[in-house]
């Protein structure tokens, strides 16, 4: 089974907005950390959002107040809910997950070890 599946990309107008979801075998949801980091062509991995078990949640400030991350534990299912997207937001999404002892802060999730095959998301001006 693999492990990370994202979907619900696509091609929205600045302004619009999208819900990433990303669906886990049982065994990575109940990895400690889970989050979302997106590239672009030519550029480094950028972090976006991370959540761990206990719920504690990080948003990079470049989305902050604009995307929301969360989860759905009966569904293994991690979400991305982008709203107010920018032209700059455009980017291949990854949702990504790494398993680290519980109480210790996750690191940045473009550093998270697994990732799935990633969903496009562009935004026209």
């Amino acid at each position: 089974q693999v492990p990370l599946v994202e979907s619900g990309g696509g091609s929205v107008q600045a302004g619009g907005s999208l819900r990433l979801s990303c669906v886990a075998s049982r065994a990575t949801y109940s990895s400690y950390c889970l989050g979302w980091f997106r590239q672009q062509p030519g550029n480094e991995r950028e972090g976006v959002a991370s959540i761990d078990n206990d719920g504690y949640t990080y948003h990079a400030d470049a989305v902050k107040g604009r995307f929301t991350i969360s989860k759905d534990n009966a569904k293994n299912t991690l979400y991305l809910q982008m709203n107010s997207l920018k032209p700059e937001d455009t980017a291949m999404y990854y949702c990504a997950a790494e398993d680290i002892p519980r109480g210790r802060a996750c690191p940045s999730p473009d550093e998270f070890p697994m990732w799935g095959q990633g969903t496009q998301v562009t935004v026209s001006s």
